[in-house]
């Protein structure tokens, strides 16, 4: 009797791999990857944004910024990809810089102002990763041949006048991220994702939109990003310049020891 048990489950939870894998939901996934680049994609590995960042507190602008992001992708060990951050990122606010930036790398988060570094408080640093890990362009790129993926197709729609195709990507650790693929341009344009704070146990609901996406050296990357947890909106980014693949030095992502100072990197001067 126990035998059959264990069979009877084993076998639901093979139909239940088999429905979850719908080779729709797959392809959806797979447009997607190709009509961001395809391998230019795949092998992105750095990006510069330049724009202005907005951060909003109960629906209200709290803060308005020159901005410009550096990011740069690391490899993560085989297995590891859905814990372990593949991204490092500089965050510097103000035109000259002159507010210092924010940096985050694998090992560590830091603000780093005038007066040094001091070490980022902890639920920005779970918040920037559980963001980032969750995010579906980064998912794409770093965790998209991660070891127990299921794809779940969840049908066709027409969402913000515009017709997408729907997709659940659930990983290993049963977070699940749901996923508008536009149906003519097959870019992802809207996700949306669910965690439990782990003091108050409160269910959020993130929900990020990309929008006006634009070529960039053989790859599409949206300008425009805008972010929403529990309905009310936390930031855009309006993206005036995205540079992609810079060949950034190291130092832009260095671990801080002193007063912040300007990115050690020039743009590249217009033709």
């Amino acid at each position: 009797m126990k035998a059959a048990a264990v069979a009877l489950i084993a076998c639901l939870s093979a139909l239940k791999a088999q429905s979850l894998n719908d080779p729709r939901a797959k392809k959806a996934v797979e447009d997607a990857v190709t009509a961001l680049g395809g391998e230019r994609f795949l092998h992105m590995q750095d990006r510069v944004e330049s724009g202005r960042a907005y951060s909003f507190y109960r629906d209200k602008i709290s803060g308005l910024s020159i901005a410009t992001f550096y990011t740069q992708y690391v490899p993560v060990a085989s297995g590891k990809t859905g814990q372990d951050l593949g991204m490092r990122e500089r965050e510097v606010f103000g035109a000259k810089e002159e507010y210092g930036y924010v940096l985050f790398r694998e090992d560590g988060a830091w603000d780093v102002s005038f007066r040094g570094p001091t070490d980022l408080e902890q639920d920005k640093v779970d918040n920037y990763r559980r963001t980032t890990l969750n995010d579906i362009l980064y998912f794409l790129r770093v965790r998209l041949n991660e070891p127990g993926l299921l794809f779940d197709w969840r049908g066709s729609d027409v969402i913000e006048n515009q017709p997408v195709n729907i997709v659940d990507i659930t990983d290993s650790q049963n977070r699940v991220i749901t996923v508008n693929f536009n149906q003519d341009s097959h870019l992802p344009v809207k996700e949306t994702w669910v965690w439990h704070d782990p003091k108050t146990h409160d269910r959020n609901e993130e929900v990020t939109r990309y929008a006006v996406y634009r070529d960039n050296d053989g790859i599409e990357w949206p300008q425009q990003i805008f972010r929403e947890r529990n309905g009310e909106k936390k930031s855009q980014i309006f993206s005036e310049s995205v540079l992609i693949n810079q060949n950034l030095p190291d130092a832009v992502f260095a671990k801080p020891t002193g007063p912040a100072t300007k990115t050690p990197w020039k743009a590249p001067k217009k033709k």
